[in-house]
């Protein structure tokens, strides 16, 4: 069982504690989490994940995009060492499998104050569809090296690429397996 004080999110993640309690208001009118008078559980994963999910925002968050001539792989070695991969790289690293299929865009969370090493190493190209999105680190990612599955699973599914739906589904899988 899944069971969290307001106190405890609030400090783990640097929110108020009004904020936190503000948060959880459609997640308990929805089913997601049953509040106790102590404490709050998570009722319904699923209900959760896609409540988050249908109200992320990638593009709200998009600090940097460009196009890089190189191949993925290529791509993402470049990425620098203190970035947080994200999206379809992430996935990749997660699960150490092959990619339910081929993707052509390299997803990376950084701190805004190192953008200029990402502009020298990936420059700014307007000229063809962006293949390279940097996206502003939220403190709760820093110090990872990868997005954890949730994460990576709400990144995706706000992704419109027509493969994301294929990582989507394995990632749903690979959750509701550890779930069940």
């Amino acid at each position: 069982m899944f069971r969290f004080t307001q106190q405890e999110i609030a400090r783990n993640f640097g929110f108020s504690l009004s904020t936190v309690n503000f948060a959880l208001k459609t997640p308990t009118a929805i089913g997601a989490i049953r509040k106790e008078t102590k404490f709050f559980v998570l009722q319904d994963f699923k209900k959760l994940l896609y409540y988050w999910a249908s109200f992320r925002n990638l593009e709200r968050d998009l600090i940097y995009r460009t196009h890089f001539p190189e191949s993925i792989h290529q791509i993402e070695g470049l990425v620098p060492p203190d970035a947080v991969y994200a999206g379809y790289s992430a996935f990749a690293k997660i699960t150490n499998e092959e990619a339910p299929s081929d993707y052509s865009k390299v997803y990376f969370y950084l701190d805004g104050n190192e953008l200029s090493r990402v502009i020298d190493r990936f420059p700014k190209n307007a000229k063809k569809e962006p293949n390279v999105f940097v996206l502003k680190i939220p403190e709760y990612l820093k110090g990872q090296k990868v997005t954890d599955i949730t994460q990576t699973f709400v990144d995706i599914w706000n992704m419109g690429d027509w493969y994301a739906k294929e990582f989507i589904g394995s990632l749903e899988e690979k959750m509701y397996g550890v779930l069940s």
